[in-house]
């Protein structure tokens, strides 16, 4: 599938950026290129010595910031397919600088999707987070706006031979700043914060993330949200699988958190298909036919009200499940 293909992605450098980037590497062979786009010369300075030129002849690492639009039209220049993962992502940093995060989530996503369409770039994934269904952050808000970008842009490509997508996923196990490896580093102290005791959120691994963004790659026809099948985890179990022992403190919630984080919601129903593996939801009009699309995939329409939320979710990671993730995918030496 990527073989001979050029590739950019953007926030290359993060969590997801860096898995993508082994999995093609391995899979892939002769890639033609992989661009790995960020604003962190740090963070490219590390991930070279991990990917370094000098094994990887396809691999290019190029500074730039999405919001600087001419830098994206530069670096998009003989690219193929373009997954675009960067962002401002923590909930409550953008809470305190609200502009900032407008200008990359917003802003970059609409530079992003400018650049595509000027250059000869196939295909677009954007990712995107349970947080931008029925948001109540900003974070959330600004993501949701990418979304509907990123959708709309297959309206406005004429009769150029691209594809945009969105995948929407919940939390990504052991990425950058997230829930589990704040705890591993906390178990020291033997206290663990813990927001709420009732919170819950989606779950999934690194792998099933960039499994995720190939199938939409892809599989794609143009203007899919894709939604995987996950499971939730409490996190009060996840406090409990990384230190039994550790007293858990309950601090309250930040600002712009939910309880419960959601994926689909009962309004997004109607537009809403089962493809087996994943959940699809549809934009209202699209430029392909939709009976066909259907018969493609063996669709099934999701009932009208129906709606995915990681409190209500039918399958649930346990204290048990937890410590085996958490020894298989981030720490291998783990114990309790």
């Amino acid at each position: 599938m990527l073989n001979n293909k050029s590739i950019l992605i953007t926030g290359g450098t993060g969590s997801l950026g860096k898995e993508l980037t082994k999995t093609i590497l391995e899979n892939w062979p002769d890639v033609k290129r992989l661009v790995i786009y960020s604003r962190d010369e740090q963070k490219q300075f590390q991930m070279a010595q991990e990917f370094p030129e000098s094994k990887y002849p396809a691999i290019r690492y190029f500074i730039g910031d999405v919001r600087d639009l001419e830098r994206l039209k530069r670096a998009f220049n003989d690219i193929d397919y373009v997954i675009h993962a960067a962002a401002m992502k923590h909930v409550h940093i953008a809470e305190y600088n609200p502009d900032e995060c407008v200008k990359t989530n917003i802003g970059g996503a609409e530079n992003v999707i400018k650049a595509c369409l000027s250059s000869n770039v196939t295909r677009v994934v954007a990712l995107s987070t349970d947080k931008a269904c029925a948001p109540i952050n900003l974070y959330g808000a600004t993501k949701l706006t990418s979304d509907k970008l990123f959708i709309a842009a297959n309206n406005i490509k004429g009769k150029q031979n691209i594809k945009f997508s969105v995948v929407r996923y919940g939390n990504v196990m052991g990425s950058n700043g997230s829930v589990i490896p704040f705890f591993m580093n906390k178990k020291q102290e033997g206290v663990l914060p813990i927001t709420d005791p009732n919170m819950t959120r989606f779950n999934i691994s690194l792998k099933g993330g960039v499994d995720m963004v190939l199938h939409a790659l892809d599989e794609a026809w143009g203007g899919e949200l894709f939604v995987p099948k996950i499971p939730s985890y409490k996190i009060t179990d996840v406090a409990e699988a990384i230190g039994p022992n550790c007293k858990q403190e309950i601090v309250g919630i930040r600002p712009g958190e939910k309880i419960h984080e959601e994926m689909i919601t009962a309004s997004d129903s109607f537009t809403t298909y089962d493809l087996g593996k994943y959940y699809v939801i549809l934009p209202q009009v699209t430029n392909w036919n939709l009976d066909e699309y259907i018969s493609n995939f063996n669709a099934k329409k999701v009932p009208v009200g129906f709606y995915y939320n990681s409190g209500d979710n039918e399958e649930w990671e346990t204290v048990d499940s937890l410590r085996g993730l958490i020894k298989e995918h981030l720490y291998p030496d783990f114990t309790v």
